[in-house]
């Protein structure tokens, strides 16, 4: 449950009445008491000028608790209560919208999406978080305010993403920023995929978006808890080219280890996608770049949304990572100084050249550092493009 404590007292009477205390916000009332060693923020009970930039009030003076009830942004996150009574203030209809299960924004909702536009995709992830509806007059404001929704900065789209797409009802959130646009506006690679078919053409889904909405759902079955932010991502992404992926992790500020992980997952999801089972080289390789669990679980996903049985194809892979879990897996066994030390000149070769001895290793072909280089060796001459050349045979 999240709760917001607020009060009459203004600040400094606050900050009278606790041995710690610390001014956080001040110009916004707020005061953050530090008890038992865990700091509680405390606000005054605020009214706020108009919002200029989509973001923050003009000012902020003290008001009444009902002031402070209308400038909150749904009913249901407007409700007040009373400890010393234990009684619950509704002045904005927050119980009865919780008891129909419903979204709606406190007084007309284009007033309140203009005053902060993040509050579009939160109504959207709200809603999909408690299975909730969205109110027709609030859901008619987000189709018609989406494109307003690029003036928020990237990282709080990401933050408020990421929130929507690892709850249960995340592609059900999808779902509803499609019909509404604003998947359109914030993620137009993937609102793209509703206009191109399915990848399972025997499958129940009506378009590729349709399908990536179904592996969503088929996530964490019960028992192994909600994905994580990057395997979640990957799911939604996994039918874009992973140069696409890679973008849209950049233009929303992901971290280069975060993207990094959606990038690998979706480009080996989509090597090993399909109707060929993975092999044993592609678990190992999988667990070398610390993916395998997540992969084995979009493999699963994708195949059950595609209405097929995912155990027999999974088996062998799932078997093997398992008999590993636990087991660490060595460095990579050569880097770019060690071929730059063989003699090669760097360049776009030492790519394919260090992938190729990875997947060399995967299959068992290699296992030292010393095998590695002569594998290298026979493979690559010294200034080729990064095109292998199969090695000389022993009587050539």
């Amino acid at each position: 449950m999240d709760l917001d404590i607020a009060t009459a007292a203004p600040p400094e009477r606050v900050a009278a009445l606790f041995d710690r205390t610390v001014p956080v916000g001040i110009q916004f009332g707020v005061v953050a008491v530090v008890f038992d060693g865990h700091p509680y923020q405390v606000a005054t009970f605020r009214r706020e000028g108009p919002y200029l930039d989509g973001r923050r009030p003009s000012y902020v003076e003290h008001g009444s608790a009902l002031d402070d009830v209308r400038r909150r942004d749904f009913t249901v996150n407007a409700l007040l209560y009373d400890p010393s009574s234990g009684e619950i203030i509704d002045h904005v209809g927050g119980r009865t919208d919780l008891a129909n299960r419903c979204i709606r924004t406190v007084g007309p909702p284009s007033e309140r999406f203009a005053e902060d536009r993040l509050r579009l995709l939160r109504a959207v992830r709200l809603a999909a978080e408690l299975e909730f509806t969205v109110e027709p007059g609030t859901r008619a404001a987000l189709a018609d305010l989406a494109s307003t929704i690029t003036g928020v900065s990237a990282e709080r789209i990401r933050d408020e993403l990421v929130r929507l797409l690892v709850v249960p009802g995340g592609a059900g959130g999808i779902r509803m920023m499609s019909a509404t646009g604003l998947l359109g506006t914030v993620l137009p690679e993937v609102a793209a995929l509703s206009s191109q078919p399915s990848p399972h053409a025997d499958g129940p889904a009506a378009d590729a978006l349709d399908h990536a909405c179904r592996v969503m759902e088929s996530l964490g079955p019960p028992g192994l808890g909600p994905p994580g932010p990057e395997l979640a991502f990957a799911a939604l992404l996994c039918r874009l080219p992973y140069a696409t992926a890679s973008e849209v992790c950049r233009r929303l500020r992901f971290s280069t280890a975060e993207r990094r992980k959606v990038v690998v997952l979706v480009r080996e999801f989509q090597h090993l996608s399909g109707d060929a089972c993975p092999s044993a080289a592609d678990a190992r390789r999988l667990r070398r770049q610390g993916v395998a669990a997540d992969m084995l679980e979009l493999l699963r996903a994708d195949l059950e949304a595609a209405g097929r049985d995912p155990s027999a194809c999974l088996r062998a892979i799932g078997l093997l990572a398992a008999d590993a879990r636990g087991v660490p897996e060595p460095d990579r066994l050569i880097n770019g100084g060690d071929l730059i030390a063989m003699g090669y000149v760097p360049g776009p070769a030492f790519a394919v050249m260090l992938r190729a001895i990875e997947e060399a290793w995967a299959r068992g072909e290699v296992t030292t550092a010393e095998s590695a280089r002569t594998w290298i060796r026979d493979r690559f001459p010294a200034g080729a493009t990064g095109r292998p050349v199969e090695p000389a045979s022993a009587n050539g």
